[in-house]
């Protein structure tokens, strides 16, 4: 029996505003133990909450961002559960009256397009923490700092097929959120996070198999690797005719594997109702309006006009718009004059690897756009080879130094004296007597060995393009 799989993502973004979503209390990441507190947060008796008007538009905004519907009076509602570290014994949150519902955003995997919609996009706040000191297994800590920060959930439909799939999801969600400066995307400190629900079905079938739910996935790689375990894990259940039980699941990135933490609510167990501490919140149609003509040019918009004003390919364009910072870096490398193919070329290979290996954000790293577009142009006037271009950019991820004073210091200059080089030629000709006569015989490939010898001699510094020249040149004397 061959199934398909359902899977259906819930998003959650911390919003950037500076205070809570019903108080004043800072955001602020890594402050002492329960420090950005207060009553209204702490849930105390009395305490009574106010809307943060920020996040308010922050949530219209990507719901406009997304093809939603804008609700004009959607609701709070209290959802009502206990957890240590949600000092209410309920979460407000929204309900059946979303601010936002009925939208889609379009991926791509393995050059197919696909659209997922979104079934709602609601505001809520965040829980607070609970710290397991390694040092006292007898405790645990609560830090509050976080409980009451704004969130909005965006909850995709059932309609993504595959890990793949999720995870391109998971990447256009971050960044049309990032694009729109309402959440720092940070999934490692949490400020984007989604809880993915599985279930298998056979193909064919309409109905939906029982679905599991785990939680808490905080990275791209994270959503791709707890989906692929879990439907495996329902498949092989199925086979040895087991149950799938509904449950909500923790994901152990390091073990790669994930263990039941409950059993799985449905809406009716939270005991939904609205929030008679807060009002009804009203958006007009010159709000909507307003919000739309702040909009940035999102990732979709701004990879077409990458294709059309860089006469990039669409892979590259995709690339360059997933990431805001690398997008305006790119845009800036070329404003400094560097080619924009080669400037693509350069930001999605050695520069991205490097990011990679030592993670850090384009924007926080040595090599300033301006110095990018120089070493660029040092290649594109033959000053250096590419080869050595590459290790001039080490040292300048490094050393934070120009390219050309890395160039002056190290002696790095490409030689393109043609006499020099004809000399070097002609000399490694005359040391391989036989590769010559295998080169004549029609094995051209021959001629790479050659071009591969005078790099070696003058340590990568000859003009490539004039090797090649002067070598098929000797050689058809």
């Amino acid at each position: 029996m061959e199934f398909e799989t359902v899977i259906g993502l819930e998003v959650h973004a911390q919003l950037a505003t500076s205070t809570k979503m019903f108080c004043n209390c800072s955001i602020e990441f890594g402050q002492d133990p329960n420090l950005n507190t207060c009553p209204v947060c702490l849930g105390l008796p009395g305490a009574l909450p106010t809307i943060n008007e920020t996040a308010v538009k922050y949530a219209i905004m990507l719901g406009l961002a997304t093809h939603c519907s804008i609700r004009k009076d959607s609701q709070f509602a209290r959802k009502n559960y206990f957890y240590p570290d949600l000092p209410k014994a309920y979460q407000t949150s929204q309900f059946d009256r979303p601010i936002c519902e009925n939208g889609w955003v379009e991926i791509e995997v393995e050059g197919k397009k696909k659209k997922i919609g979104i079934t709602r996009i609601h505001m809520e706040e965040d829980a607070g923490k609970l710290v397991h000191d390694g040092g006292d297994r007898t405790a645990s800590y609560v830090d509050l700092n976080r409980a009451g920060t704004p969130l909005v959930e965006i909850v995709s439909e059932p309609d993504i097929r595959n890990s793949a799939e999720a995870k391109a999801y998971m990447e256009k969600i971050h960044s049309i959120v990032t694009y729109l400066d309402i959440c720092n995307g940070n999934m490692e400190k949490g400020n984007l996070r989604c809880d993915a629900n599985v279930s298998i079905r056979p193909f064919n079938q309409s109905e939906f198999g029982i679905r599991t739910e785990t939680k808490n996935l905080n990275s791209f790689r994270n959503v791709q690797d707890a989906i692929e375990f879990e439907i495996e894990r329902q498949i092989e259940l199925t086979f040895e005719g087991d149950p799938i039980i509904q449950q909500t699941r923790l994901w152990d990135a390091n073990q790669k594997t994930s263990k039941a933490m409950r059993s799985k609510e449905d809406s009716d167990d939270y005991r939904y109702f609205p929030c008679p501490d807060l009002p009804i919140v009203l958006v007009d149609d010159s709000l909507i309006q307003q919000l739309k003509a702040q909009l940035p040019e999102l990732p979709d918009v701004k990879q077409l006009r990458f294709q059309s004003q860089y006469a990039l390919g669409e892979k590259d364009a995709s690339n360059l718009v997933a990431n805001k910072k690398i997008a305006e870096y790119f845009e800036e490398t070329v404003e400094n004059g560097a080619e924009a193919k080669q400037t693509a070329n350069w930001i999605l290979s050695d520069f991205s690897r490097l990011l990679n290996e030592n993670k850090v954000e384009i924007d926080e790293c040595k090599i300033k756009p301006n110095a990018l577009a120089s070493l660029i142009q040092l290649i594109a006037d033959g000053v250096i080879s590419s080869k050595i271009a590459k290790t001039v950019f080490e040292e300048m991820f490094a050393s934070g130094n120009a390219p050309d004073k890395i160039v002056k210091e190290k002696g790095l200059t490409q030689v393109s004296n043609e006499d020099e080089i004809k000399s070097i030629c002609q000399k490694i000709l005359d040391e391989n007597p036989s590769q010559i006569d295998e080169f004549k015989a029609g094995k051209v490939k021959v001629l790479g060995f050659f071009v591969g010898q005078v790099m070696k001699q003058t340590k990568g510094k000859a003009n490539p393009q004039l090797v090649n020249k002067l070598l098929n040149d000797l050689l058809s004397c």
